[in-house]
């Protein structure tokens, strides 16, 4: 059967079919064709176009069958297949929602399933949590319970983002993820685990994050189940849930993240088979097919513009009111775009023929929405051919799931409660006999093999779920006779609250007599609802899934190679609600080991000559506080704390103070990137800029080489100050760019209470190249160079340039504070504040970025937006020491190490992004960064008062934070005119040399 021809060239994807409303059918056929030679479709509206084509290719029925999705099987028989074959041949349904199988044998039958298809098909998948909900050989992410603990958004879109690509690789087009329904109640039989919680704001804030993850990757989101199925205690599959909640409730509580949902964009929303007298008091009818809550409350009220979709037409919520397509009609006359799932297909299309020709809907409402489906379609890549590549599929679906796993496992275990302090193990603890007692396990697995990898000798009680009462006295009295303390593992119970999920009575007394009676750390590996049994428990460890990787993150928690940073996402006992769990950071840096001064043969009276110059510092007002931190071969010899974050002396900064690092960016996140991508083969430094951006073609930029780039050397203006021209004449920001709390048009955080119009970022993009060039070329040291950098990495990675880093170096490195806005991972305590900026964003900056420029891009640029404490960036300028190498990895090749550190420049100091000494250093009067310093030391300062250097020939680390720009900014140049930083380095040498 011939395909409709395809119009190529896509615009931009937009998720909904409804940017452009979808042009009036007439039903005069003259009249309509005089109407649309006079109205020609734009020639930028290609989705309207397409959707025009093929609706005019259709037959009535085709048209109307354009809204029916089926259910597909890549698991069942040649009998299941063939009636899938019929409803597309036959039916000309609109779309396919696959369910139970492989992905080889799901992605051949959808290649056969298009090529059969007059029109493309919609394919979508109901993939919560990723292609293995339904998929065999598929790796599942975390159920959204476990992601609601986490406290980092970013996870959530690292998985929304995971998922779409696992969409869109097996040719799926939408999936039915994620659920945004507040789970306030416990009981509930059916959402339960799949919420992100009780807490709305946590629900909205994951779920939207989730979204833009899997609309990043261009697959169509489905925020369901609206309007909330959170508060019921019937299963929709089998029964219809009632909600007896005031209208002024749902506003409240259930409604808040679908309303966030919308204004992020969400591609569709789906409609729950529920009772709400609030909504429709009309008897027997779900919200699926009531007016008031699809037309009235969704579109109307709510102003939601999107596909909506029906929830399963085939669930008992529904199904025991209407069937043989009489389903699919009530939905549609409700408002729904798509029903999925209905008894009968072709029933379906007649009933709603007949309601048509009944006058019970109007024909054109009716193709109003068949050309919203079809414009759908088309933005999500339906007009182009539609064919899935086999070759290396499931490694394909695979990829980087089970390092988000262990992301997400590492950020949302919660210790619970810690009322005797067991949790990290002590020492002495440690040196306890210790017995493990897993409850509903059947045999050994990864959670008991770590617990021994960490403790040899510690022997593993097994109590399955079929062991009776009788059973419990003898292992408990063992348990108490040989073991100092013991860890109780539950295992293998049920998601579901019914029969007290799965654990029967003698697990759970078990349990019980063994927390009563000793020394025990309770560690859930599951649903954390089940915690409700065991709230008088001394130690208690939600960790939410089961598998592999969450019972080698517990056991790290317990051992004390992680902290504890997850909270629960739901109230589990009266004393516990939600949002409780204990937070603490472990040190990371334990490869990082110290020495003294004299085994590192340094001499030590000469090293607090350092403790004097800091107090020098902060006497004569240079900056209130620093962090000081040297390492000789590659041992830590110095690392002290002075002053405050502030000059009120309110807070001492600790070694845990977090720092913006300023142009320390420019080496500890940038060129490491760009380091990486060389070395890979990706980056090419005698390249072009044009080679690798795009949008510079055409400017006089696009001939730049990226080696000069590197040097600061091609021809670059040094610096353009973006904010001034978004300025009222008084010096106050512009109120129309510049929104006090964030929209859909304004969610560029710059500061508190200030977020910048989203597209003034291409304003300040434009303004970069339109900047003047240099015709010279000569050293000129630019912000400008290094935001091309960024650009650079972001386009040949496919990710912003804060997640590359993180995930290529500061995560597997162990790095606990480096990265980007901090604000959204530490508490405003930890970091210490820059400045009182007194121009444009009038305000204490703390957590956001310094520089003007960065915080307009969002405070993510290649230039500034870093910040860290010192231990960190003493691990980075180690391993950078360690040609690359750090704890048995290598991150960067020996080779790309010494090109990029050497001097690479006649005419400059500089190397490939680094800083270096200057060349006469030893004759010049004011040495640079110290006068014993080698030509092979490499590094870089910050504006904010900061510095790293590492020096090969000593094996030498120096590293320097401060903020010296608080209060009233860069005025202050006291740090460098009493030379502290290359008094303190100078110090190291001396200190060497003496001893």
């Amino acid at each position: 059967m011939s395909k409709v021809l395809l119009v190529a060239g896509l615009t931009g994807l937009l998720m909904t079919g409804s940017a452009i409303s979808a042009p009036h059918i007439f039903k005069d056929k003259k009249k309509h064709k005089k109407e649309t030679s006079r109205a020609v479709t734009p020639p930028q509206d290609r989705a309207g176009q397409w959707a025009d084509s093929v609706f005019q290719s259709l037959t009535p029925e085709e048209r109307i069958a354009q809204l029916i999705m089926i259910r597909a099987h890549s698991n069942l028989g040649q009998d299941h297949i063939n009636a899938v074959i019929k409803d597309i041949q036959d039916n000309k349904v609109g779309g396919l929602i696959f369910f139970q199988g492989g992905p080889v044998r799901q992605a051949n039958l959808t290649n056969y399933y298009q090529s059969i298809s007059k029109v493309p098909l919609l394919v979508a998948i109901d993939g919560e949590w990723g292609l293995g909900m339904r998929l065999d050989s598929v790796i599942s992410l975390p159920r959204n319970m476990m992601i609601g603990a986490v406290q980092d958004s970013t996870l959530a879109y690292d998985a929304g983002k995971i998922m779409g690509e696992q969409c869109k690789r097996l040719g799926i087009h939408l999936d039915f993820a994620p659920d945004m329904d507040v789970n306030n109640n416990p009981a509930n039989p059916v959402i339960n685990d799949r919420s992100f919680g009780e807490n709305k704001y946590t629900v909205a804030r994951m779920g939207v994050a989730t979204i833009r993850g899997m609309q990043d990757a261009g697959v169509m989101a489905c925020a369901k189940h609206f309007p909330g199925h959170g508060d019921t205690n019937v299963d929709s599959h089998l029964d219809l849930p009632t909600i007896n909640k005031t209208r002024a409730q749902l506003d409240s509580l259930e409604l808040y993240p679908f309303r966030e949902a919308i204004a992020a964009g969400v591609g569709s929303i789906m409609i729950a088979h529920l009772y709400i007298p609030a909504i429709d008091k009309k008897p027997n009818t779900p919200t699926s097919i009531s007016y008031n809550a699809v037309t009235k409350l969704l579109k109307n009220e709510l102003g939601y513009k999107g596909l909506i979709v029906t929830d399963a037409l085939e669930m008992k919520g529904i199904a025991k009111f209407y069937t043989k397509g009489q389903e699919s009609l009530q939905s549609l006359l409700a408002g729904n775009d798509l029903m999925i799932l209905p008894s009968t297909a072709a029933g379906s299309v007649e009933a709603i023929r007949k309601a048509i020709k009944a006058g019970k809907i109007d024909q054109d409402e009716v193709n109003a929405r068949v050309k919203k489906v079809l414009r759908a379609k088309y933005n999500l890549g339906l007009w182009k051919p539609q064919h899935i590549d086999t070759n290396n599929l499931a490694a394909d679906l695979n990829a980087g799931t089970d390092s988000l796993r262990r992301r997400i496992a590492e950020a949302a275990i919660t210790l619970v409660r810690n009322d005797k302090k067991l949790v990290p193990f002590s020492p002495a603890m440690t040196q306890q006999k210790l017995a493990v007692i897993a409850v509903g396990a059947d045999a050994s697995n990864t959670f008991q093999q770590a617990v021994k990898a960490y403790k040899p000798g510690t022997d593993v009680f097994v109590f399955t779920a079929r062991q009776p009462i009788e059973h419990i006295a003898a292992i408990v009295s063992r348990i108490q006779r040989d073991y100092q303390a013991a860890i109780i593992s539950l295992h293998d119970y049920s998601r579901r609250p019914a029969n007290n999920f799965g654990l029967s009575l003698a697990e759970r007394l078990i349990v019980r007599q063994l927390q009563s009676e000793m020394p025990t750390v309770t560690v859930a590996f599951g649903n954390p609802y089940a915690l409700q049994y065991f709230c008088d428990a001394s130690t208690l460890v939600a960790a939410y899934e089961d598998d592999s990787t969450t019972q080698q993150v517990a056991a790290d928690l317990l051992f004390g190679k992680l902290g504890a940073s997850g909270k629960l996402p739901v109230t589990v006992c009266p004393g516990l609600p939600s949002g409780t769990g204990i937070t603490y950071q472990v040190n990371q840096f334990t490869s990082l080991p110290e020495t003294t001064p004299k085994d590192a043969g340094m001499d030590e009276q000469t090293l607090a000559k350092i403790d004097g110059y800091a107090n020098e510092m902060i006497a004569r007002g240079a900056a209130p506080g620093a962090q000081v931190l040297a390492l000789k071969n590659g041992k830590i010899v110095y690392d002290r704390c002075f002053g405050h974050y502030e000059y009120n002396k309110a807070i001492p900064v600790s070694p845990q103070s977090i720092y913006d690092l300023a142009s320390v960016t420019k080496i500890c996140a940038t060129t490491l990137a760009v380091m990486r991508l060389y070395d890979e083969g990706r980056l090419n430094l005698d390249a072009t800029l044009g080679v690798y951006l795009p949008s510079v073609l055409g400017t006089d930029k696009a001939g730049l080489r990226i080696r000069d780039i590197l040097l600061h050397q091609a021809g670059l203006v040094a610096f353009i100050p973006f904010y001034k021209e978004t300025l009222y004449p008084d010096g106050a920001p512009d109120t129309i760019l510049y929104h006090k709390i964030p929209d859909p048009s304004h969610t560029v955080r710059v500061a508190d209470n200030m977020y910048m119009e989203n597209t003034y970022r291409d304003s300040i993009w434009k303004k970069i190249l339109d900047s003047k060039l240099s015709p010279h070329q000569g050293y000129v040291y630019s912000d400008c160079d290094f935001i091309f950098l960024g650009k650079i990495v972001e386009q040949l990675t496919g990710k912003k340039l804060n997640e590359y880093v993180k995930e290529t170096f500061y995560a597997p490195m162990g790095l606990a504070t480096t990265g980007f806005l901090p604000r959204e991972r530490f508490s405003l305590s930890e970091i210490v504040p820059t400045e009182h900026e007194y121009t444009f964003r009038m305000q204490q900056l703390r957590g956001d970025v310094h520089d003007p420029g960065a915080a307009m891009f969002g405070g993510v640029s290649g230039h500034a937006g870093l910040f860290s404490n010192a231990h960190d960036l003493g691990v980075i300028m180690q391993m950078l020491l360690n040609k690359g190498s750090f704890n048995g990895v290598q991150y960067i090749k020996p080779e790309t190490i010494a090109l990029f550190t050497a001097y690479n420049s006649n005419i400059s100091r500089r190397g490939l992004g680094f800083d270096k000494p200057e060349k006469d250093n030893i004759s010049r009067r004011e040495p640079y960064p110290a006068k014993s310093a080698s030509a092979a030391t490499f590094g870089h300062t910050g504006y904010t008062g900061t510095c790293v250097w590492a020096d090969p020939e000593s094996g030498l680390v120096f590293i320097f934070l401060s903020n010296r720009v608080y209060p009233n900014g860069g005025a202050n140049t006291k740090l460098s005119t009493l030379h502290i930083r290359e008094k303190m380095l100078e110090t190291l040498y001396e200190a060497a040399v003496k001893r």
